[in-house]
C-alpha cells in the first residue's frame, strides 16, 4: 500500500479560510483538558482516539453527537489541528483511510495560532 502523503495547511491559508469559507470543517483533536484553556475559534473538539469512529458515523448520528453537518467524502475545506501538529497529521491520516481525500492538517497547531492571535 502506498503511504498518503499528509496535505498541510499554515496558519495564513487557515486564516483566509476562517473569513471566507461557510464550508470549512476545523477539528481539534486535542484532549478536553487542552480545549478547555483556549481553542481556535469555529473548530469542533474530537479527541484524536475517537477520529476514525467519528467519521465512521453516519450524517444523522454525526450532527447528533458534534452539532454539525458531516462532511461529504469530496468536502474540499476539512482541516485537522492539535497542540502543535503531530495528533492532526495522525487524525488527518486516519480521515484519509476513510476515504476523504481533501482532509489536511494545521502543522501550526494551536500553539502557533495562539502565539499569532497574542492569546
Amino acid at each position: 500500500m502506498a503511504s498518503i502523503v499528509t496535505k498541510e495547511i499554515s496558519y495564513e491559508e487557515l486564516k483566509a479560510l476562517l473569513g471566507k469559507s461557510q464550508n470549512l470543517l476545523l477539528v481539534d483533536v486535542r484532549s478536553k483538558e487542552e480545549v478547555d484553556k483556549g481553542h481556535i475559534p469555529g473548530s469542533i473538539h474530537i479527541p484524536v482516539d475517537k477520529v476514525e469512529d467519528a467519521f465512521a458515523k453516519g450524517p444523522e448520528e454525526f450532527k447528533a453527537a458534534y452539532g454539525v453537518t458531516k462532511p461529504a467524502l469530496d468536502a474540499p475545506e476539512l482541516v485537522f489541528h492539535c497542540q502543535m501538529g503531530r495528533r492532526g497529521g495522525v487524525a488527518t491520516g486516519k480521515a484519509h483511510e476513510l476515504g476523504y481525500a481533501n482532509a489536511c492538517n494545521y502543522t501550526g497547531g494551536y500553539k502557533e495560532w495562539s502565539e499569532k492571535e497574542g492569546k
